[in-house]
């Protein structure tokens, strides 16, 4: 996999925040730069970040595999992670989690028919006196995300879409 030129220069950037060798370092901002651009981070990205950082593409992807942000496979508009770690749970959030699948119809990691909506069941999110929360696109955290609270939301990111 080749990346565009604007891509190089984003991973050089964050490269040299870093002392020359030290540039490993920079692989999360990686990834996370692949990711916006192309939505994803399949294999061959990882294996072209690994091979751009100068690292073992084990290492790259045992990283794209630990961390929820990064997606190994390609997600829907909106990508809905329902915290259900204890404390969420404890306060509904496998509830919230099987209430949002039902809306839109997909079971736990899947994407609807139409491509607008990913749903997946997340490890902590760091919120739990909010419980149960919600992150939308790894960037907007919800708390306190009732029954109706999460029928409002499929409403509006619905009507976004349209």
């Amino acid at each position: 996999m080749n990346f565009s030129d604007s891509t190089i220069a984003r991973f050089a950037r964050e490269v040299a925040k870093y002392p020359a060798d030290q540039k490993v370092s920079a692989v999360m901002a990686c990834l996370a730069i692949v990711q916006q651009e192309q939505g994803h981070v399949s294999p061959e990205a990882e294996d072209a970040v690994a091979a751009y950082l100068e690292m073992p593409p084990i290492a790259v992807h045992e990283v794209t595999t630990f961390y929820n942000m990064y997606n190994q496979q390609p997600v829907g508009r909106y990508k809905l992670n329902v915290c259900t770690n204890l404390p969420c749970q404890l306060r509904g959030g496998d509830k919230a989690l099987e209430h949002v699948c039902s809306r839109l119809g997909v079971e736990p990691y899947g994407t609807t028919a139409d491509g607008t909506f990913t749903v997946q069941p997340s490890e902590c999110l760091g919120a739990c006196a909010d419980a149960p929360v919600m992150l939308v696109n790894d960037r907007q955290m919800l708390s306190y995300m009732s029954h109706d609270k999460l029928d409002e939301l499929l409403a509006l990111l619905k009507a976004q879409h349209a």
